[in-house]
This record gives structure tokens, sequence and C-alpha cells, in this order.
């Protein structure tokens, strides 16, 4: 049977886990502002020619949308953001269609009616959407962060990494964050046996359903790695999403699994819930070098579930 194996350099670091300022923005919008307030206060027309006079815009309306961005960027300062991350556009009315990606599929993978595996979300919106996996480390100030931020994310967890702090995780969740499944010991999957697979896959599917009230449609394979036993069990307990990832970010580089060592429209990104035992760092340094490049580059972050 063939397996789909990952290129998956941590995958030793992993193993043993488990034995174990945005001033001139302001100022120029300031500048904006002011002008258009005077003009509201010196003319609520603008006469085009030929035409029907056109409202300028209210100056509250103006003051309000400058007081929250001034709030949105004292909020990215106080967390040592180079600028404050973009908003994401609106959810789609419709969710793609989300095919196996090329390369990815297992034997019978449509004829089975399988779940997708891919790495990119279809879209021409300039997005990205963040993953967490396994749930070893348990930074409150992560939580913090990402709550002042706003920024969406979705977690896939493992239970012999969670099992120790399952509040921790619950919180997460009042926060508006998916807890997906990761197995329940974050084994080689390939090399276990359909019976095997299934209860690591439906075992956690059963714990998250007892400690999160729900059962995810959702599902990442530790390392990446699958076969057609794998996508068989998972379906069987109520997958219907097998996500992967096209980059992956550390508290102090990128990996990339595209040759051009780019940032894509919808791609998944993937990091780790890790902290100063694994990374020179902690988790909201990991998050400050993932959201300055994402913005300097004009990306948002998505909320992978609404488009699922």
């Amino acid at each position: 049977m063939r397996a789909v194996v990952q290129n998956d350099k941590s995958r030793a670091s992993r193993t043993r886990l488990r034995k174990t300022r945005v001033r001139g923005g302001l100022a120029v919008l300031a500048v904006v502002a002011v002008g258009l307030q005077g003009c509201a206060q010196s003319s609520t027309e603008v006469r085009p020619a030929g035409g029907q006079p056109l409202q300028a815009p209210p100056a509250r309306a103006l003051d309000a949308y400058a007081a929250k961005l001034r709030a949105a960027h004292a909020v990215a300062k106080r967390w040592g953001l180079k600028r404050a991350p973009l908003p994401a556009p609106p959810p789609p009315a419709e969710k793609p269609r989300i095919p196996t990606r090329d390369g990815f599929e297992v034997d019978d993978h449509t004829e089975r009616g399988l779940p997708p595996v891919f790495t990119t979300i279809p879209t021409k919106e300039k997005i990205v959407f963040l993953t967490i996996d396994d749930g070893g480390e348990k930074d409150r100030r992560f939580l913090k962060m990402m709550s002042d931020l706003k920024i969406p994310y979705t977690a896939f967890l493992s239970d012999y990494l969670v099992k120790d702090d399952y509040a921790y995780f619950k919180k997460m969740q009042a926060r508006g964050v998916t807890l997906n499944n990761h197995t329940l010991t974050h084994p080689y999957l390939p090399g276990l046996s359909y019976a095997e697979q299934k209860h690591e896959i439906c075992g956690m599917q059963k714990v998250i359903r007892k400690r999160y009230g729900k059962r995810p449609a959702v599902f990442r394979p530790p390392f990446g790695n699958y076969n057609q036993d794998t996508l068989v069990a998972a379906k069987s307990c109520g997958v219907t999403h097998v996500p992967l990832w096209n980059e992956e970010v550390f508290v102090d580089h990128w990996d990339y699994r595209e040759w051009d060592r780019k940032i894509h429209r919808g791609d998944i990104v993937l990091t780790h819930f890790r902290g100063t035992e694994d990374w020179d760092g902690t988790m909201p340094d990991m998050i400050r070098r993932f959201l300055d490049k994402i913005t300097a580059e004009g990306y948002a972050v998505a909320r992978l579930e609404d488009y699922l």
C-alpha cells in the first residue's frame, strides 16, 4: 500500500518532545482625515462636471475609523509588531470545492470518496491560514496575544500532550478556536495496521467530543504522513477534510514546500505549540515573525473553517 510521506526535517525533534510603527501610516491617515473634515466643514457637497452632488464623508465616521486604526496600531505596538495585521475579508458566501493536491492521492481516493488532502485553499483573496499542531506548549501570553490581535487560527491536538491541561485548550476554544484531531499519541501512521490507525484517529475524536463538546471533522496526520488506511479510518469516524501545509514557521525561520520559497494566496501555514525548551524563543516570538512577514507582503489571516 502506497504511503504518502512528507519531507519532514523536524520529525526527530518532535518525537523527542513526546519523550519527555506604524506611526507613518497613522500620520498619513490623520492628514487625510483632517483634509476631509475640512472639506466637510467648508462644503458638504462636491459637484462634478455635469453630475449630481457628491456628499463628502461625515467627519464623525472618519473620526471613528481613525480611532479604530489608532487602537489597532497601539495593540500591535504593545506586542512588538512592526505594523498592525491586516483584516481578513468576509468569508465566502459559497465555500470552495477543495480537491486533493496532485501527487497526494492514495489508491481509489476518488472512488471511495475519501477526504481531500490539500495544502492550499482555492481563493483569489490575499489570505493565509494559521494552523498549530500537537499541544506541547501551553503559553498563557500566547492566548492573550492572539485574542488582543484578533488573529484566527486552528489547533490540531494530540491527547498525550494536552491531557495534562485540558482547561488551557478549553480557554482557547472559548476564544473561537476550533480544536481538531492530530491522533492520540502522534505516531507514524503508515507503520500501523488499519485497526491501530483507527484507534489513534477515532480515539482522539472521542476525547475531543468528551472534553470540548463536539467531534471534529478535520484531521491532520502526524508528520503529514498517511496511506489509504489512514484516510479510510478517518472517514469512518467523521473526518471530511485533511489539510496539510505549504509553509512552516518557527521562531527563527520559515520553511517552504514550494520551490519558489514564497507565500501564495490561500496557503496553509503550520507551526507548533513550542516554547524555549525546543526553540530559541517563545510562541509570541514566533507569532511576531509570522505576522510581520505576511503583513509586509500584504496578506491577512483568515479562519480555515470558514472555507471548509
